[in-house]
């Protein structure tokens, strides 16, 4: 049986008793249904929207190793993190990619060269980063000569130093589909309506499919609570909630044209306001972010709002006045929630990234706060403790995660990736794609062997057309898409990254929706409504 089907998934849901039960598929729930799984546990996942719906596709899009936690001196977080990206590189590197990171340091702002020196040395040694990727500090001549793009009277000097980059929304699906190729049993857009309970303790959820409203139950000996910025409201339908709780954050990014910011390589640079951002090149385009502002709002409902991508674009235009980014360069964007514990007395940018683990009279355990980058090791924790509570009779492996490569035939090194990227642009010159042979090795690795053999099988669309309508068929059969948004968004990124390509596939793409799906006519018109309307979104056409 193929566990990452929808329909097999829901029937399977139904008839079994799980030993675990995670709810939120984020990469938070994905980490712990791999480990559970592999580990021995029979596991069930439901998310109540498409996978990564959340905090999990609306990051900065790096495996970083928290240079900015080491301000807070949270040092162990650093090490932690640190040592896991490594780790992620090597479960896949075609997806976790080396990046090297400017650091400018500017005159009157920030630290000073002496100080900057130590703490990138301290990160480097806390990370575990390899000699050849160590920081080296620059003066002010090879600062401007890396980013020529920097107001000059600003700059006194810099340092490069080693981060990942990635696709979050790519790397928590490979991870849950990982999961399920372990016996996980997952699904998206099945949302826990309510917890049933056995002399007072939890033992499963009542559940409708969003999709068709069907009422289902699931049983478990363990339930876990890992739905991101939703964890609280799944501790008030537990009546657990008390003690900490969650303090969320907004986050925004906004993307432009490489063309009108055209940064060498990426950039960590301050702000006026003593903040940091991020400028990071992605094929055609350069993100900008991120903020990190208290958000009291709806949490299905967040929003780039004009000011927040103002606040982006000042920042930019202040070390890069040269530049002048403005409001109608604004491509595309997107904001998410961070789920971090509240403290009291400390503003969004100084709370602590660490997880937590809370548990309930009822046993329901929840998971809050924390790193994409960390994510194992947080689902490690979690499992050990649901082990070490309910399970601790049986014969269980231990946590095995550091070695179980993402997506099937996985690279040996980065330069099993090059080479296989070669053979790719080879295999998409005749088609006259070659330049999209970077975009598809780093979002679906090896599987690309797959949308190129689909890609032959289309004739009569333009090219760009019969590629996107390849890697759609290869999503619907092999990725639990189920709308248009997930294809576009978490599948893809071509709302974030490529959004001519969208405009120029869209109609065709939504065909081939209605087709597969036997859509009636107003459920296409529903579908194309939340596109559009999601572009203009993105756009910031909806929200001054």
């Amino acid at each position: 049986m193929n566990l990452f089907n929808r329909q097999q998934a829901l029937l399977h849901l139904q008839q079994e008793k799980f030993d675990l039960l995670i709810i939120g598929g984020g990469i938070t729930g994905a980490g712990i249904a791999l480990d559970a799984a592999s580990r021995g546990l029979k596991t069930a996942l439901i998310e109540k929207n498409d996978f990564a719906y959340g905090t999990s596709s609306r990051s900065t899009k790096l495996i970083h190793g928290g240079l900015r936690y080491l301000k807070q001196l949270e040092f162990g977080l650093v090490k932690e993190v640190g040592s896991e990206r490594a780790i992620l590189h090597k479960l896949a590197p075609h997806l976790v990619v080396a990046e090297k990171m400017l650091l400018p340091l500017k005159e009157g702002r920030g630290f000073g060269s002496l100080l900057t020196s130590f703490g990138l040395k301290l990160y480097d040694w806390l990370a575990g980063v390899k000699p050849e990727d160590q920081r080296i500090m620059l003066v002010r001549s090879a600062t401007l000569k890396h980013e020529p793009l920097l107001k000059p009277d600003d700059v006194k000097g810099g340092g490069l130093y080693a981060e990942y980059r990635t696709d979050d929304g790519r790397l928590t699906l490979e991870i849950m589909k990982t999961a399920a190729a372990h016996g996980a049993c997952v699904s998206n857009y099945i949302r826990a309506t309510d917890f049933s309970y056995e002399g007072g303790a939890v033992c499963g959820v009542k559940a409708a499919d969003v999709l068709t409203q069907q009422t289902i139950a699931i049983s478990a000996t363990t339930v876990v609570n890992a739905a991101g910025p939703w964890v609280d409201e799944l501790r008030v339908l537990d009546k657990s909630k008390k003690g900490k709780q969650l303090h969320l954050t907004k986050g925004v990014h906004i993307v432009v044209d490489r063309k009108k910011f055209p940064v060498r390589q990426a950039i960590y640079f301050d702000v006026p306001d003593g903040r940091m951002i991020f400028a990071i090149p992605r094929g055609r385009t350069t993100y900008i972010g991120t903020t990190d502002t208290d958000y009291h709002q709806a949490i299905d409902e967040v929003k780039t709002t004009v000011e927040d991508a103002r606040y982006l674009i000042e920042a930019v235009n202040d070390s890069f006045p040269e530049v002048n980014l403005q409001l109608a360069d604004v491509e595309s964007s997107w904001a998410g929630l961070r789920p971090l514990i509240h403290e009291e007395g400390k503003s969004a940018s100084e709370l602590s990234r660490k997880d937590e683990i809370f548990q309930s009279p009822s046993g329901l355990i929840s998971i809050a706060g924390g790193k994409l980058t960390g994510y194992r090791k947080m689902a490690e924790r979690v499992v050990d403790m649901v082990i070490s509570e309910s399970f601790d009779d049986r014969n269980l492996k231990s946590c095995y995660t550091d070695k179980i490569s993402l997506c099937n035939e996985a690279f040996s090194n980065v330069d099993d990736v090059r080479a296989y990227r070669k053979a790719v642009a080879s295999n998409l010159t005749p088609f006259g794609l070659e330049r999209y042979a970077d975009y598809l090795v780093e979002t679906y690795g090896r599987q690309t062997d797959d949308i190129l053999f689909g890609l032959e099988k289309f004739s009569g669309d333009d090219s760009n057309v019969n590629l996107a309508r390849s890697e759609l068929f290869f999503t619907l059969e092999n990725e639990m898409v189920q709308t248009p948004l997930d294809f576009f968004i978490r599948r893809t990124g071509m709302l974030f990254f490529d959004m001519p390509r969208l405009k120029l596939v869209m109609n065709t793409i939504l065909g081939d929706f209605k087709e597969y799906f036997s859509w009636k006519y107003e459920q296409y018109k529903q579908e194309l409504a939340k596109l559009e309307h999601a572009i203009q979104e993105a756009q910031l056409m909806t929200n001054d």
